[in-house]
This record gives structure tokens, C-alpha cells and sequence, in this order.
């Protein structure tokens, strides 16, 4: 009985983590996101120093390859001289100056060996990362999508919709008659004003008109033509 009661705590005790881990995995999926970034930043950095260390090998590569040739040419002309002892001398230092040759080659060619798997890594790494962070701006717009949802479903999300949308309407429905009654009220305000009521009797025929009809001008300008011939 006693085992049975620890098994099922221990089980509860799992539910309640696994019930937890899903409730924060967006922001526990954004941090191992940025634990990630950091780790493939450190990976370069790593590239980048073994990439300079690999070329100051190079360099130093270099200069032992230099100093052998010297040393040859000099013992060869010692040798031809009939000194012995001096040709001897660079023989030995050119002996040390192969194996530093050699172990500098070897150190290259671990060099490149390592650069190619480091770089090999941190590209494999940097579209795994970039892959992650499309899928947490997905998981981060799902939640939000969830979240709306919910609230849709929510007979008080309801509400609060229909709410808004019956005071949209009686906010229009009020701009709609304030529209309304200001044109007429416009339209009365000029009915009223006296010049308006004289232009429309004149317009009717009743008093002289306002301003000379084109028959009028006509006529006019005929009258002033006869009179000239």
C-alpha cells in the first residue's frame, strides 16, 4: 500500500512537471533558443581563432622552409671550400630545421582537419537555430491564435463583441443624421436670406433680372451694328 501511495505522488509529481514544462514552452523554447545562438557564437569564435592559428603555422611553415634552403646553400658552399666542420654544423642545424618542418606540417594538416569539422559544425548548427526560430515564431503566433480563440469562445468575449458592434452602428447611424440635418439646415439658411428669394423671383420673370440674358447682349450688339452701317 505504502509503494503504491509513492508510486502515484511520483506520478502526480510528473504530471504536474510535464503539465508545467507544456504551459511555459514557448518562453522555455525562446531561452534554449538564445542558449543556442550563444553556443554557435562561441563555435565561431572558435573557427576564427584556429583559422589564425592555422595561418601562423603557415607563416611559420614558412620560414623554416627558408632558413633550410640558406642553410643548405651555405653548407654546400662550405663543403666546397673543404670546410668540413662548418658544413657539419648547418647539416645538424638543417637535420632540427626538417623535423620542425615536419611537426609544422602535421600541425597544419590537424589544422585544416579540425577548421573543416568546426566549420562543418557551425553551419549544420546555424540551420538547425534558424530552423528553431521559425518554429518559435509559429508556436509564439499559434499561442496568440489560441488565446483569441478562447477568448471567442468565451460567452463574455461574445458579448463584448455584439456590444461593440451595436454602439458602432448607433455611432453611425447618430454621424448619418448629424450629416442629414446640417444639409437642410443649410439648404433652410440660404431659403431665408433675401438676396436668395429675390434671385428667384427674378429668375421666375417677376421684376427685372439680375444680370442680362445672352438674347439681350444679342440684341445689343445688333442694335450697335445697324447703327454703325
Amino acid at each position: 500500500m505504502f509503494n503504491s501511495i509513492l508510486t502515484l505522488i511520483r506520478g502526480r509529481a510528473y504530471d504536474a512537471e510535464q503539465a508545467f514544462i507544456d504551459r511555459n514552452a514557448v518562453p522555455l523554447l525562446a531561452q534554449q533558443i538564445r542558449d543556442a545562438a550563444v553556443a554557435i557564437q562561441s563555435a565561431r569564435r572558435a573557427v576564427a581563432i584556429a583559422v589564425a592559428q592555422n595561418e601562423q603555422e603557415k607563416s611559420h611553415y614558412s620560414a623554416i622552409v627558408g632558413r633550410i634552403a640558406d642553410l643548405e646553400t651555405r653548407a654546400v658552399a662550405a663543403l666546397q671550400k673543404g670546410n668540413d666542420e662548418l658544413a657539419l654544423e648547418a647539416a645538424e642545424a638543417i637535420a632540427q630545421l626538417e623535423a620542425e618542418r615536419d611537426a609544422s606540417e602535421k600541425a597544419q594538416a590537424q589544422f585544416n582537419q579540425t577548421i573543416g569539422k568546426l566549420k562543418a559544425t557551425v553551419r549544420a548548427s546555424e540551420a538547425r537555430l534558424q530552423e528553431l526560430q521559425r518554429g518559435e515564431r509559429l508556436a509564439r503566433a499559434t499561442e496568440q491564435t489560441q488565446k483569441l480563440n478562447v477568448a471567442c469562445d468565451d460567452k463574455s468575449g461574445l458579448a463584448t463583441l455584439d456590444d461593440a458592434e451595436e454602439t458602432l452602428a448607433r455611432l453611425q447611424a447618430y454621424q448619418n443624421r448629424c450629416e442629414v440635418a446640417a444639409s437642410v439646415m443649410k439648404e433652410m439658411d440660404a431659403a431665408s436670406r433675401p438676396a436668395t428669394i429675390v434671385e428667384k423671383l427674378a429668375n421666375a420673370g417677376f421684376g427685372a433680372p439680375l444680370s442680362p440674358s445672352a438674347d439681350e447682349v444679342l440684341t445689343r450688339l445688333r442694335e450697335r451694328m445697324n447703327s454703325a452701317a
